[in-house]
C-alpha cells in the first residue's frame, strides 16, 4: 500500500482551525446557556421532605451523642403512631405532575435544545462545507476496515488505510474529546459538555416520572424505629481520667 504524505498547510488550515472552532463554539454555548437560564422555582414541599429525611438520618447516625431524653423526644416526633411526621407523610398521596403541560419545564427544554442542538448543527454544516474531503491526521496504530465509516467521513476511498482520519471525523472527535479542557476552564457542570447533554436527554423520561416520596418516608420510619439509644458519653469521665498520664508525659 502506498504511503501518503500530507501537505504541511493542512495542519494550519484544517487541523488547528477545527480544534479552535470547536473549542470557542463550546464556550459560546456555555455562556449563552448561562444568560438564557432562568431561576428555577423551588418546590417547598419537596424541600421540606428532603430536609426531614436528612434530619431523621442524622438522628439515626448521631443520636448517641445527645441525651436519651432528647433522642426519645425527637424519635417520638418522627415515628409516633398517631401524629408522627413520618407516619403522616408516608400515607400522603403524591400529586401527579405532567412535565409536558408545565410551561416552565417546556421553556427550559426549548432553551436547552436551542442552545445545544442549533450551534452543533450549524457548525457541523460549516465544517462539512469548508473542510470536507481533507485528510488531517493519522492514528499511530493500525485499525481494521470496520473503522473506515467512522474515521473517514467525507473521504470515500476504498483503498485508503483505515488509520487515516478525515476532517469531518476529526470535528466529531473534538466535540466529545475536549471535555477535559472544558471542565478545566469552565468548571464541571458546563454547557459545553456534549456528553452531559446526551445523558440529560436520555434521562428525560426518568425525570418526567414523579418521585414517590412515601416509600422513602416509610423506609426511614422503619429504620428509625429499630434504633435504640446508646449513650456515647456514658463513661466519658473515666476515659478522660485514664488519659491524664498520657497528656502529662507529653
Amino acid at each position: 500500500m502506498v504511503e501518503l504524505l500530507l501537505d504541511s498547510a493542512i495542519r494550519f488550515w484544517v487541523f488547528m482551525p477545527i480544534v479552535v472552532i470547536t473549542f470557542f463554539v463550546g464556550m459560546l454555548r456555555h455562556y449563552i446557556s448561562i444568560i438564557t437560564a432562568g431561576d428555577k422555582p423551588v418546590d417547598k414541599q419537596q424541600l421540606a421532605d428532603s430536609q426531614a429525611l436528612i434530619r431523621t438520618r442524622i438522628l439515626r447516625e448521631n443520636g448517641k451523642y445527645i441525651p436519651k431524653e432528647g433522642f426519645v423526644m425527637r424519635k417520638h416526633f418522627f415515628v409516633n403512631e398517631e401524629n408522627g411526621y413520618l407516619t403522616k407523610q408516608q400515607g400522603r398521596q403524591q400529586p401527579m405532575r405532567n412535565p409536558i403541560t408545565d410551561p416552565t419545564m417546556m421553556t427550559e427544554m426549548l432553551k436547552n435544545n436551542i442552545s445545544n442542538m442549533v450551534p452543533m448543527i450549524v457548525i457541523g454544516g460549516v465544517i462539512n462545507w469548508a473542510f470536507s474531503g481533507f485528510l488531517c491526521t493519522k492514528v499511530p496504530f493500525p485499525l481494521t476496515y470496520r473503522f473506515k465509516p467512522m474515521l473517514q467521513r467525507g473521504v470515500e476511498l476504498a483503498t485508503l488505510d483505515a488509520s487515516w482520519l478525515s476532517s469531518v471525523s476529526w470535528y466529531a472527535i473534538n466535540i466529545f474529546g475536549q471535555r477535559g479542557v472544558n471542565n478545566l476552564l469552565l468548571g464541571e457542570n458546563n454547557a459545553a459538555d456534549q456528553t452531559k447533554m446526551m445523558q440529560d436527554q436520555m434521562n428525560m423520561a426518568a425525570v418526567s416520572m414523579p418521585q414517590d416520596s412515601s416509600k422513602a418516608f416509610k423506609a426511614e420510619r422503619e429504620g428509625l424505629l429499630v434504633v435504640d439509644h446508646q449513650w456515647a458519653f456514658k463513661n466519658i469521665e473515666n476515659d478522660v481520667i485514664s488519659q491524664r498520664p498520657y497528656f502529662r508525659s507529653r
